[in-house]
Parts: structure tokens; sequence; C-alpha cells
């Protein structure tokens, strides 16, 4: 039913391509009008509206190292590094 569309990005200029997929998924969201945007404007867009991020230093709970985190740590609450943090969330899925 639907076919991909090459259209042009109103802010580079630069084709993208909006797939049946794509195309399809508007529909049954009941969106009328395409997209004007390639994939890479739109993320810029979207992270410019949003700000920069703060990040905070904290000691891991797990390991002793250093974790980057996006929110200001609290004394009450244990905080890990993504590699500990990770390691955790794999052991609760099996």
């Amino acid at each position: 039913m639907y076919e991909d569309k090459t259209l042009i990005c109103k802010d580079c200029g630069n084709e993208f391509v909006f797939t049946a997929g794509e195309q399809e998924f508007y529909a049954e969201k009941g969106f009328v009008n395409e997209p004007q945007r390639c994939k890479a404007c739109r993320d810029a867009r979207k992270n410019a509206r949003r700000g920069e991020r703060t990040f905070y230093t904290a000691v891991c709970a797990e390991c002793g190292g250093e974790a980057k985190i996006p929110f200001q740590p609290k004394d009450d609450r244990p905080v890990y590094c993504s590699d500990c943090y990770a390691k955790m969330n794999n052991k609760e899925e099996a």
C-alpha cells in the first residue's frame, strides 16, 4: 500500500527516505503531514531544546570507581558506574 518516498530536509537540504513503515506508523497515529526534517536534523533540534545536561561525579558503591551521573547524588542512595550497573541488570535478567 505504501511506498518509500524521498523527501528534502527543510533544514539541511539533504534527501532522506520516508519509508513505507514510517508512513504506515504516521497513518496509524493520525498524522497528516509528512516529516520535514531528516533524522539528524530532528535529533539536533530536540537536543537544542533540551539544553545541556549537567553530569555529576560520584563514587561507585560496587567497585569504588568514578561514576558520571545525570542527577545530584544523595548520601542515602547507592550510585553505580555504568559497568557495575550493567552487571547488576544482567544478573537480574538471568
